[in-house]
């Protein structure tokens, strides 16, 4: 006899504890992570003044960090540490989240997440058609830009050290690896 899990879906992913820890649902599995450090915080506001100041100079979109829930659909929510919405889809906004596919979204790895940086939420993002995605790797100090390709992601550009580097979808914007990190 085949037994089945319960499926969580939104409903019961509002009723979580506000405990400080970060929860997301994968596929209507509930998925526990610790709250993130502060070398972590430290890059992901690094990352996120850089690339705002950039998409809000261009007005291109908006650059959100978290905690921000990233509907994906009713089984799967996420809670990634930035997102990018191009113009075109900024009307994925709403009082719940992000309700949608964003144009990017960025993952740092800390030793509880790269398991479910690398393959969880890849496959989630790529299945979703999330077209962006990097993962930045604070203890090799280098960022990963994937591009959606029929079948998954591909590695577009993987960036490391003192030079600037183009990372799609900002082309017209090169980031210096090594200024992101604490």
């Amino acid at each position: 006899m085949a037994t089945h899990g319960v499926v969580l879906t939104y409903k019961e992913y509002e009723a979580l504890p506000a405990d400080g820890r970060r929860y997301e649902i994968h596929e209507g599995e509930l998925s526990v992570v610790p709250a993130p450090s502060p070398e972590h915080q430290i890059i992901n506001g690094n990352l996120f003044m850089l690339l705002s100041s950039h998409v809000k100079a261009k007005g291109i979109g908006r650059v959100l960090y978290a905690p921000l829930d990233v509907i994906l659909s009713d089984t799967t929510i996420v809670q990634p540490d930035l997102v990018y919405l191009e113009t075109r889809r900024l009307s994925l906004i709403t009082s719940r989240g992000i309700e949608g596919p964003p144009t990017l979204i960025v993952q740092i790895l800390s030793p509880s997440t790269v398991q479910i940086n690398r393959t969880t939420h890849m496959q989630l993002f790529a299945r979703f058609a999330v077209p962006y995605y990097w993962i930045v790797d604070p203890e090799a100090q280098a960022i990963e830009a994937y591009g959606l390709r029929e079948g998954g992601y591909d590695l577009s550009v993987r960036a490391a050290g003192s030079q600037p580097v183009s990372l799609p979808p900002f082309t017209d914007l090169g980031i210096v690896p090594d200024s992101i990190w604490p």
